[in-house]
């Protein structure tokens, strides 16, 4: 399989003095090609700062990343703001949809801060894909959550991204609603060949995963795929 993202000896400390926080601790991953990753723990082990220095959000005290065999924790700022936007798709908790732009403008956001053509047949395409076809003028506000996340997920694939990171995705939504959304996110992978990495405690996403990565106390302590355990 190929490795779309690496994480070797991946360190992170906050603060100095004599009670530093050790976020992540030497932590070596290989992401893969077309699969959706679970990335899972306890509160406190790490799970979000490893999503921030893969994605480019934080950069690694120690350690190095890489993205489709490109070093991210060595680019200057500009360079990774660059990547971070044309590479890289996101999906928060919080959808963070811009309230004043429509679902189709705020799918079509990525590809206009990266200065391309701004194509709305690609934005209304995404949309269908996700099922909402017909509402491209409708603002975040007219929309139930579960279709912010869904208008979230389509802005994250539009740019066609090396991996897309999704941070709690589920967590703010009703167990229907989260089923469908986590149904998006397994068939990003199966039909349009993404790969997807969630950060999650809910235990649907990791019944879904492809591979699960558990951490506690900044180490990853169990793979499924290394270990060749069942997800």
């Amino acid at each position: 399989m190929n490795t779309v993202l690496e994480l070797e000896r991946v360190s992170r400390t906050y603060g100095r003095g004599p009670h530093p926080v050790h976020a992540l601790r030497e932590l070596d991953a290989r992401l893969y090609a077309q699969s959706l990753t679970a990335v899972t723990g306890p509160s406190g082990s790490g799970k979000s700062t490893l999503l921030q220095c893969a994605a480019g959000l934080d950069r690694p005290t120690s350690g190095t990343v890489r993205l489709a065999g490109r070093e991210i924790s060595a680019m200057g700022e500009r360079e990774l703001t660059r990547l971070r936007r044309e590479r890289i798709g996101f999906v928060f908790q919080s959808f963070n949809l811009l309230p004043t732009l429509t679902a189709q403008e705020n799918v079509l956001l990525p590809l206009r801060l990266a200065g391309e053509r701004r194509d709305p047949a690609r934005a209304r395409r995404m949309l269908a894909r996700v099922g909402l076809d017909g509402r491209e003028d409708a603002r975040p506000g007219e929309l139930s959550g579960g279709q912010q996340q869904r208008v979230a997920i389509a802005r994250a694939l539009v740019t066609e991204p090396d991996v897309v990171f999704a941070d709690e995705p589920t967590g703010s939504l009703d167990q229907e609603t989260a089923a469908g959304v986590l149904g998006l996110l397994r068939e990003a992978v199966s039909a349009y060949g993404a790969t997807v990495v969630v950060v999650t405690h809910d235990p649907a996403v990791t019944a879904l995963a492809d591979r699960v990565l558990r951490l506690a106390e900044g180490r990853l302590v169990t793979d499924t795929a290394e270990a060749g355990m069942p997800v």
